[in-house]
Formats: C-alpha cells, sequence, structure tokens
C-alpha cells in the first residue's frame, strides 16, 4: 500500500477525473490525499470522502486569515469574500505573490505528507509537485489534462508553460493524458514516452429513467430537449448553439452548467426572444447531473477548433451522453470524430457552421426513429466507453513506478 499525495488547482468539488482517479487507486489498495483549494463557506478544509481518500485544502489568498470574524463566520456557513486585490498597476504583481503563497502552502503540505508518490493534475500545479518530489525523493506522475501551450485563456502564459513542461516531464516517473492526439503531441513536443491514455469516461451507470430537466424548468411543450452541459466558456461554439436555437423548431435547448460567457449567452438569448425555448441551470452536483443528463432527448457538443487543445479533444460530455444512451450532434473535430463514427452515434457538423448545427439538430428533432436508432448504438457504446473498461491500466502505471514493498 502506498501513500499518493494528489495536487490540484482548484477547490475538488466538481472534478469527476481526479475523483476517479483517486477511486480507482484507493481500491486498489492506495491511501489518496488530494490537496486542493480552500473558499471559506463553500469547501471544508479537511474532509475525508470516502475510506481511502482525505481531501485536504489550502485557503485560495493568504489574506483570508487577515478578515475580522472570518474564521468564525465561515464555520457559520456566512458568506465571506476574500481581501480584493488593490486596483492600479500592482494588481498582477499582488495576485502573482498571493498565488506564490498559497503554493508554498501547498508545497510543504506535499512535504509533510511523507507521500510515496505524488501526482500533479495539469500544468499549473507541476512545478510545486516536481520540488516537493525532489524534497521527498518520491516518483512524480504528470496528468496532462490539456494541452496548455495551445489553449483558450493561456496564450499569454503559452512559453513559460512550455519551459515548465519541457523542463519537468522528461524527470517525472510517468505521464498521463487524455487522448491519443495529445498523447503524440507530448512525446514528440518535450521527447518524452508517450504519455498513457485515460479518456475522459464517466462510470458505467444503469439505465436512468428520468424526467429531471422538464420538471425542474416546468416545460410545457412534448418537444425533444437538447441538452449542452458543461462550462459555459470561449470557443466552445455556445454563441453559435444560441444562434441555432433561434433557427429550430419544436425543440428546447438547456444549458447545464456555469462559466464566464453565461451572462453573454443569456443576452443573446433575450436578444432572439427565445427566453421560452433556451434556458440555463447552474452547475449540478457529480451525483445529481446524470439525472439530468438522461432526461433530455439529444445531447450537443458544438467546440469550435480555436486552438489545438480543442483540436486534439474527445471531450467528458461527450461520454456522458453515451452513458446517458443520448444521439449526438457534436463537431467534427478528430477525435470526435472517431468516437462518434466508430459507435455510429449521431451527426457530425463543421466546427462553427450554424447553418449546419441547425440543420443536424432539427434532423433528430423531427425524426423519433433516428433518434431510437442512435440512442441504442449509445448503449450499445456504453458497455466499453466507460471509466471501468480503463481504470486497470493506471494500477498498472503505478505498479511500475512503485518500489518493492
Amino acid at each position: 500500500m502506498a501513500r499518493i499525495a494528489m495536487l490540484v488547482w482548484n477547490e475538488f468539488v466538481n472534478d469527476a477525473r481526479v475523483l476517479k482517479e483517486a477511486q480507482t487507486l484507493a481500491a486498489a489498495g492506495h491511501q489518496i490525499i488530494v490537496h486542493a483549494l480552500h473558499t471559506p463557506s463553500k469547501t471544508l478544509e479537511s474532509e475525508e470522502l470516502e475510506p481511502g481518500i482525505r481531501v485536504e485544502r489550502v485557503v485560495r489568498s493568504p489574506f483570508w486569515s487577515f478578515r475580522k470574524g472570518g474564521a468564525q463566520a465561515s464555520a457559520a456557513g456566512a458568506p465571506t469574500q476574500p481581501l480584493a486585490s488593490p486596483p492600479g498597476t500592482g494588481h498582477q504583481l499582488f495576485r502573482l505573490s498571493t498565488r506564490s503563497i498559497t503554493h508554498l502552502r501547498l508545497w510543504w503540505r506535499l512535504v509533510r505528507s511523507r507521500a510515496d508518490v505524488i501526482h500533479a493534475h495539469d500544468v499549473n500545479t507541476l512545478p510545486t509537485a516536481w520540488l516537493a518530489a525532489k524534497c521527498l525523493g518520491v516518483p512524480l506522475v504528470y496528468d496532462a489534462h490539456e494541452i496548455s501551450t495551445d489553449r483558450e485563456g493561456y496564450k499569454a502564459f503559452r512559453k513559460a508553460v512550455g519551459w515548465i513542461e519541457k523542463t519537468i516531464m522528461p524527470r517525472v516517473a510517468a505521464s498521463i493524458t487524455t487522448t491519443d492526439l495529445r498523447a503524440k503531441f507530448f512525446a514528440r513536443a518535450y521527447h518524452v514516452p508517450r504519455p498513457l491514455v485515460l479518456q475522459n469516461r464517466p462510470r458505467r451507470l444503469p439505465p436512468i429513467e428520468s424526467n429531471r430537466l422538464r420538471e425542474h424548468l416546468q416545460l410545457k411543450e412534448p418537444w425533444p430537449v437538447i441538452i449542452y452541459q458543461g462550462g459555459l466558456q470561449r470557443g466552445r461554439g455556445l454563441d453559435r448553439l444560441v444562434e441555432a436555437a433561434a433557427l429550430l423548431q419544436g425543440a428546447y435547448v438547456v444549458f447545464v452548467g456555469g462559466g464566464n460567457i453565461a451572462g453573454q449567452l443569456q443576452a443573446m438569448v433575450r436578444e432572439h426572444g427565445l427566453e421560452q425555448r433556451v434556458f440555463f441551470i447552474p452547475t449540478v452536483s457529480l451525483d445529481e447531473l446524470p439525472y439530468y443528463t438522461a432526461s433530455a432527448n439529444i445531447g450537443v457538443q458544438p467546440i469550435e477548433n480555436t486552438c489545438l487543445n480543442h483540436f486534439t479533444t474527445d471531450s467528458n460530455k461527450l461520454f456522458e451522453y453515451v452513458v446517458a444512451g443520448l444521439p449526438v450532434v457534436a463537431s467534427a473535430l478528430p477525435e470526435i470524430s472517431r468516437v462518434v463514427k466508430d459507435h455510429d452515434l449521431g451527426i457530425l457538423t463543421p466546427p462553427g457552421d450554424v447553418e449546419a448545427l441547425a440543420k443536424a439538430l432539427q434532423r433528430l428533432v423531427d425524426d423519433p426513429e433516428l433518434r431510437a436508432r442512435y440512442s441504442a448504438n449509445a448503449r450499445q457504446a456504453a458497455a466499453t466507453l466507460n471509466w471501468e473498461a480503463q481504470e486497470s491500466a493506471l494500477v498498472d502505471l503505478y505498479k511500475r513506478i512503485l518500489p518493492p514493498a
């Protein structure tokens, strides 16, 4: 049995991939501590999620502790806010300094954990995890969820990210990523062995009969429901989806999730007069999400080819639609296309093409028999496109890098 310290740069509340990896390794007999960020009044500083998996969180900003009565307010559940960054030219320096302090505290937690392996999730945790692994003299596993050198929102940092990965990846004991194309990229870009591919598949679920979306939104018409679930972020084709919804007849479109363009999308819905046909539901818990997904009739993934990270994705939502038995309309990017074509799951459209997206959605809305065919194919594909079908590879990776007992 090994002690494995995982490091994430989030609150570890809705991180399905990291949770599944922790569960897999815990089931193999290891002890897992996930080191994450803490937001008072929202998360607990320490908790045991289930046997073998513990979460330890560090306050996101070191200035939380200077708020009068901050700890007491958090314990009582009262909403609190972190100390705001000062305005002006010092804003970025202030932000960098607070992040550096948080990373230092995470590093110290990792060192104190006396872990046998450190597992870094994504590049924003990699330097901290590497330093801790060096101090402890233990193997480091790098789990690259994204290609961060060419990713939405990361372009200003691509040189720094590239330098970090180029410096550290050849020194890790093992690396993991999410698609074959991403594995090829890392191997060629940094001259390292090809990372293990663990796709962002959900766990296998029995068929779910649910009416959650119609009940939640009190939908009156018997129209098919089209669902998009996931982050509301730029480059994901969501503005195109709203435009396509304006061309649809006899269908509802529901966005489930939150993000930095939620307000923009809601404004577009109002501008097009779609308030009775397009709806938004904030992020729901991982336990509840399958019931929302299963209550839809069509799953849509309209991601655009705005960066290499998008070009190489296969997207967790695609697999979630499959497990829920939904026919899909998705962008014809290589990894997504391979999954959809291999299992005949739905219709592929050119990324960013509003007319093609609307036409494909309308075709499924109007043809119940076609929906039923794709749905049956999805349920059959779910027998193999699930987390359980690939988790043994993660256990084997740890067997290779751990020293003999």
